[in-house]
């Protein structure tokens, strides 16, 4: 009899795990992988992957504007709302299918093959940077270290496959070059320093103790997964919808007219690098507003800036990361892919 509790408990893994990887599988399908088939195929006639989610990109600055601002969070959340909840699903299901010692095996250390386990999770799923932090949270209250959910977090906008080919189809193959080389540096590299730099950088696991919530918790798993799945939408949702609306409504002045010598040099760059930190945009959003500004004059330096930061981060997605992680390591987020912005800007004058 004692043999057989953990040999059941063992079956029951293999059957949450399974019933996992199916939800998982069949929505980023369903969301990402079918859509982005018949997108390629579009964007390989066209050469354009639609327009831009920002109005009048490029034009005259219309300044603060409300209306823009209730435009700009319609758009974006008809762009991303089936993607976001797969990732609160997924975010929910994860901390009550999948055993906490499987994530810790592979996901709670801190050492470089940590951080290379979450970059490869971070590719096929091909989330932007909002709706790939309701997962990055599940995995952290599933005791993931902050240099693994750091490195799934930035993998998945800045390597997204779909992403790199839409960019290489649409603005030319160069772009996407660029995008990987730089994509994998700011991956690992900002991951690490996070890690390192994180007060705590992984789960403590008093020695001898192996309970493991998922297996052993008394809660139903249905209550157990509606009280992940809840949190995570008061979490988000909320904070997701004020900013949204304010960055949308200040868009004018974010994005500026190209003229006065902001089409290129330092201070393009700088502008641009700082802009791409904070806004938030869909899956591949960048793509349609580096093309508008490049057709309006955008030289490599800034196109550079903006194709690193646009997509990397947000004030909205760090905002969604706020349950888990520190302001000290959301900083240290912020900061790195604004100074990569900048040496991105650098290297693109040249390349780009």
């Amino acid at each position: 009899m004692e043999g057989q509790i953990p040999n059941h408990r063992n079956k029951q893994q293999i059957i949450f795990a399974v019933l996992f990887f199916a939800i998982f599988i069949l929505g980023i399908f369903y969301v990402k992988w079918w859509p982005y088939y018949g997108k390629a195929i579009t964007a390989a006639s066209t050469h354009s992957v639609g327009d831009s989610i920002i109005a009048g990109v490029g034009a005259k600055s219309a300044g603060v504007s409300l209306k823009t601002g209730y435009t700009f969070t319609i758009t974006y959340f008809l762009s991303v709302w089936k993607a976001l909840a797969v990732a609160i699903i997924v975010g929910s299901l994860v901390q009550v299918l999948i055993p906490v010692r499987w994530v810790r095996r592979y996901l709670g250390g801190t050492r470089f093959r940590n951080t290379l386990i979450g970059t490869l999770m971070g590719v096929p799923t091909m989330m932007c940077t909002c709706c790939s932090a309701p997962v990055t949270v599940g995995l952290s209250r599933s005791k993931a270290s902050v240099n693994s959910i750091m490195a799934f977090f930035l993998a998945n906008p800045l390597l997204n496959p779909a992403t790199l080919i839409f960019m290489g189809l649409v603005l030319g193959w160069k772009y996407t070059i660029f995008r990987i080389v730089f994509g994998i540096l700011m991956v690992l590299s900002i991951a690490t320093l996070v890690g390192q730099l994180s007060t705590k950088k992984q789960v403590e696991v008093p020695e001898g103790v192996d309970f493991d919530p998922v297996d052993e918790d008394p809660e139903s798993l249905l209550k157990r997964w509606w009280k992940a799945f809840y949190t995570l939408i008061i979490e988000s949702i909320p904070a997701y919808v004020v900013i949204v609306f304010l960055l949308g409504t200040f868009e004018g002045v974010l994005f500026p007219a190209i003229q006065n010598g902001l089409s290129s040099g330092w201070l393009a760059v700088l502008l641009f690098a700082l802009v791409g930190t904070i806004f938030v945009i869909p899956t591949a959003g960048e793509i349609p507003i580096i093309q508008a500004l490049i057709a309006l004059g955008l030289t490599g330096g800034p196109a550079g800036a903006l194709l690193m930061t646009l997509p990397a981060v947000s004030i909205v997605s760090l905002a969604l990361l706020k349950p888990v992680l520190s302001w000290k390591s959301l900083g240290i987020t912020a900061l790195s892919v604004f100074a990569f912005g900048l040496v991105a800007g650098l290297v693109g004058a040249f390349v780009l």
